[in-house]
């Protein structure tokens, strides 16, 4: 059992500091943020991951997980020191270290013995480097410290799972002591290892995410062609996918990627490169196709309608993808206010993001939590998320609720041929559009 000290209670914080309590580990997770810390205290989680708040509470009721404001009370506690804070990016593109080198300096000023400072957060190639001088400058020499570079790979949505089951971990340390112990610590969760240097560990985060994010762009761009020669795109991606050097994952074609991550981290290896004198044209144009797919909705619902003017819009899914309240770089964020500047009547369905939502959009749309209802009297429907109850609903009720039976499925969740039996005009993302010749739009 390790004493761990987590500081931030965000998605990456408290999520590990979650499961490294339910391995058996002592663990305080911290906060600067009283109402966050007190709600956790009472068992209300701040943000929505399957499962996690169940394990939660738990941990806490075994009495191996506790939260607190007392940053240097619990940094002299802890072996163990793990940043998980945010790392927003900032106007140039870079990200900014400014909580990380705070926590950092708080760290110098209460080391009181040999601790494992542990980067959790994504952060720039270098910062390994720069919260190691941070903590020396600050501490004094007064004790031995090592600082690792632990990067996570979650997934919102199946945070738990990712981290319980993680592919892989990977540790990059200024000393084989400090690897040895992060790696120990990792046993219950993989087997696979990759033990490294702090400035490798770093860009291993930021390489998978950006390839990740390239695989998306691209796909959607074999997308734009595939409606351009009447190709399906989701045909394409399956005989591509059997390719083992390929692979099947991330190559669903829609409307682009959002979240905390993939939008982030891009522009922030593009600024890392650029600071080293490397022109990043590949990770550019990934940024600039995903920019530009996010809006096709509109322009398919605009090549139906000549004006969207009092046109009533269902739109399905406001968070950036199910299963999670995250509205960090969501395409709704982009389209919805294209669709209000057009003086469209917006109603929109989200399970669970809708009070998040109304922090970007306001009064400018109505929310719903019943998808039918969203639906009813609709002149078109937009399906932005694929949580499950959208997925899964049914194209006959849809096509009978609709005032015009019109459907716009930004994630491509239904066969055509479903939604040529429904009556539906359905346009998809890279595929052939299905028509209803007798249906005359107005």
């Amino acid at each position: 059992m390790k004493k761990i000290a987590v500081m931030g209670t965000g998605y990456v914080g408290l999520v590990s500091g979650t499961c490294f309590a339910e391995t058996g580990n002592q663990v305080v997770c911290c906060d600067i943020d009283e109402t966050k810390i007190t709600n956790l205290i009472n068992g209300k989680i701040p943000i929505y991951e399957p499962g996690l708040e169940e394990v939660v509470k738990r941990n806490v009721k075994e009495e191996r997980l506790t939260f607190t404001t007392d940053i240097p009370q619990a940094i002299r506690d802890a072996e163990i020191i793990y940043i998980g804070v945010g790392t927003p990016m900032a106007e140039s593109g870079e990200a900014d270290l400014t909580f990380v080198k705070n926590v950092a300096q708080t760290i110098g000023e209460n080391l009181n013995g040999f601790k494992v400072i542990v980067n959790k957060s994504t952060v720039p190639v270098g910062t390994g480097r720069l919260v190691h001088g941070i903590v020396s400058s600050r501490s004094n020499g007064r004790a031995p410290f090592d600082v690792v570079s632990n990067p996570e790979f979650l997934r919102e949505g199946s945070a738990l799972y990712d981290t319980m089951n993680m592919e892989r971990a990977v540790v990059g340390a200024t000393s084989d002591h400090a690897a040895d112990m992060i790696i120990e610590l990792h046993k219950p969760f993989t087997e696979t290892i990759v033990k490294t240097n702090l400035e490798t560990a770093e860009m291993i985060k930021y390489a998978s995410n950006v390839f990740l994010a390239t695989k998306i762009s691209y796909i959607n761009d074999i997308a734009n062609i595939c409606e351009r020669v009447g190709a399906d795109v989701t045909k394409v991606a399956e005989g591509m996918g059997y390719d083992k050097r390929i692979g099947a994952q991330f190559l669903q074609a829609g409307i682009g990627y959002g979240g905390s991550c993939f939008p982030k981290d891009s522009k922030a290896l593009v600024h890392i490169a650029e600071q080293v004198g490397y022109d990043f044209k590949l990770a550019k144009a990934v940024i600039e196709t995903n920019d530009k797919q996010k809006l096709k909705v509109v322009s398919k619902l605009k090549s139906i309608f000549p004006s969207l003017k009092g046109k009533r819009i269902a739109v399905l899914g406001l968070a950036f993808k199910p299963n999670t309240d995250d509205m960090r770089d969501a395409p709704s964020l982009e389209i919805i206010p294209e669709l209000v500047k057009h003086e469209a009547d917006v109603e929109a369905f989200d399970p669970i993001a809708n009070h998040a939502a109304k922090q970007f959009f306001g009064e400018s749309i109505t929310y719903s939590t019943d998808l039918y209802k969203t639906i009813e009297n609709a002149d078109a429907c937009v399906i932005l998320t694929d949580w499950k109850e959208i997925v899964e609903m049914d194209l006959d009720k849809v096509s009978r609720q609709l005032k015009m039976p019109i459907l716009i499925d930004g994630r491509n969740c239904f066969d055509l041929k479903e939604a040529e039996k429904a009556g539906l005009i359905y346009h998809s993302i890279g595929r052939p559009v299905v028509e209803q010749s007798a249906k005359v739009i107005q």
